[in-house]
């Protein structure tokens, strides 16, 4: 439950649910409460499908109420945020605002990462070639990397990223040899992994499976290319066969913090 959006008690959530292995779990997720009247029609579901209660609020009032009607329910609650903010209110000698959605505020950083959002739309896949040098971030790898989704996630960061395919037996756009301003990363990926994501890519589409986008020796060729490629240009690269976008995308940040000097902290939250 929280008084905003909900994404960080839900990330919080599934970050202690992952340690746990052969549970069905059911969520109910509440969020945007901010009423009274709200909170009540929220303990009466938690009273019809009763469970752990884990919440962020900030306001002191619908907290009290929530934790009133939670014992009153006989459900165990907990405040996510609570040893957090304690700590950091005593060693900043602050107070503690309670408003909630703060960290949602439309302020210079919401900006950045709205525009860094369109450029990695506008730029995906070898698009907007002419304006490519205007991107901080470029990755390049042969299909099914994770090249898109590591851009958005890296555009959710503020970082403007565009991303361009190898392709078999096709050269790379011009425009690559004349870029001055990104810092340029190959993508790559085992064979065999890529093998296995791109069977399932054409499984789900209905396609037929025997072409040479899944053949194994073509598939092999290819990633040796960009293995190659990488090489030759002296660009860094990073495996992502077994990593998740998060894990690309901090393995980028890292990359990009060396290569500017800018405190890879100050990415991390942008």
């Amino acid at each position: 439950m929280s008084d905003a959006t909900g994404e960080t008690v839900n990330s919080i959530a599934r970050a202690c649910l992952s340690q746990f292995e052969g549970l069905e779990i059911t969520e109910h997720i509440q969020f945007m409460i901010r009423s009274r009247r709200q909170m009540e029609r929220t303990i009466e579901r938690i009273a019809q499908n009763p469970g752990l209660v884990l919440f962020t609020l900030v306001n002191p009032d619908l907290r009290r109420q929530l934790e009133d009607g939670c014992r009153r329910i006989s459900v165990p609650y907990i405040s996510a945020l609570d040893p957090i903010l304690g700590a950091m209110a005593t060693y900043l000698g602050a107070e503690i605002r309670g408003q909630p959605g703060r960290q949602h505020a439309m302020d210079a950083a919401y900006f950045s990462r709205i525009d860094a959002m369109h450029f990695a739309l506008l730029h995906d896949d070898g698009q907007g070639l002419a304006t490519l040098n205007e991107a901080e971030v470029v990755l390049v790898g042969v299909s099914r990397t994770s090249k898109t989704p590591t851009c958005i996630y890296l555009a959710n960061r503020g970082i403007k990223a565009a991303n361009v395919p190898i392709v078999a037996g096709m050269a790379l756009p011009p425009e690559i040899d004349k870029l001055t301003r990104p810092l340029v990363i190959g993508l790559t990926k085992s064979p065999e992994r890529l093998l296995q994501v791109r069977r399932n890519r054409l499984l789900s589409l209905r396609q037929k499976a025997e072409t040479d986008y899944v053949d194994p020796a073509q598939v092999k060729a290819e990633v040796q290319q960009a293995r190659r490629l990488f090489s030759e240009r002296n660009w860094p690269s990073i495996d992502v066969s077994r990593r998740s976008i998060e894990e690309v995308a901090a393995a980028v940040i890292k990359l990009y913090s060396r290569h500017t000097g800018v405190d890879e902290h100050k990415l991390r939250i942008a």
